[in-house]
């Protein structure tokens, strides 16, 4: 089992900056894969970044590139999105998803069987 916990989401302008964490309630997990999704109203869930807890390999959604950074802390189980540029495009409750092993392709989000509550982020012109 795998429990997660978002924070960290708000109000900001555009052009300003945020950090997300998600901490995960796991001991150890060495083939642990982690992932942030968002959901904007009316709109389906769409991937934005995803890391390897073993490897730290990173991979982005392409209009999120440059300006968000992915990051874990494995010693408190946690993985950060640093979001910066923030555009109102950006607005939407953000998911931190994981799964044990691999999840296949990483972008589709009914592959991940952890799911975290949500936090909102929105961003203001």
């Amino acid at each position: 089992q795998m429990q997660l916990e978002e924070s960290g989401g708000g109000l900001v302008q555009a052009g300003g900056s945020l950090r997300l964490s998600c901490v995960a309630s796991i001991r150890t997990c060495n083939n642990c894969v982690m992932s942030w999704f968002r959901q904007a109203p009316g709109k389906e869930r769409e991937f934005v970044a995803h890391i390897s807890w073993s490897s730290g390999g990173t991979y982005y959604k392409d209009s999120v590139k440059g300006r968000f950074t992915i990051s874990r802390d494995n010693a408190k189980n946690t993985v950060y999105l640093q979001m910066n540029s923030l555009k109102p495009e950006d607005t939407a409750v953000y998911y931190c998803a994981g799964n044990f092993g691999g999840v296949g392709r990483i972008t589709t989000p009914a592959n991940y069987n952890y799911w975290g509550q949500g936090t909102q982020v929105t961003v203001s012109s």
